[in-house]
């Protein structure tokens, strides 16, 4: 079971957005990335094309290491180290280490 989800918020630990947060669009396990709102934007040069008319540079979000992301936990209000329960109908649940609270 990954850490990080979709429509989690992250706080960012490393790297240009150190200490932002975001919530998670996409997760991509294979590559160990995510994709944050509004973290780890690039700038991209695109060309003029028959279903783009327009064209020049536009900036996006890029995928970001899911080691340089850290859960957000509400009830601390820090980012959280995350532990697994195993709960009554075996299901798992993640929650914060600090404050014991379900993320």
């Amino acid at each position: 079971m990954n850490k990080i989800k979709k429509n989690d918020t992250v706080y960012v630990l490393s790297g240009k957005d150190k200490g932002k947060t975001g919530r998670v669009f996409r997760v991509y396990p294979s590559k160990d990335r995510a994709l944050v709102e509004g973290i780890n934007y690039v700038k991209k040069h695109t060309r003029k094309s028959q279903q783009d008319q327009k064209g020049g540079i536009i900036q996006k979000e890029m995928p970001i290491h899911l080691s340089n992301l850290a859960p957000f936990c509400k009830g601390c209000n820090k980012f959280a180290r995350v532990g697994m329960n195993v709960l009554a109908d075996g299901t798992k649940s993640r929650y914060c280490k600090r404050c014991k609270e379900a993320i």
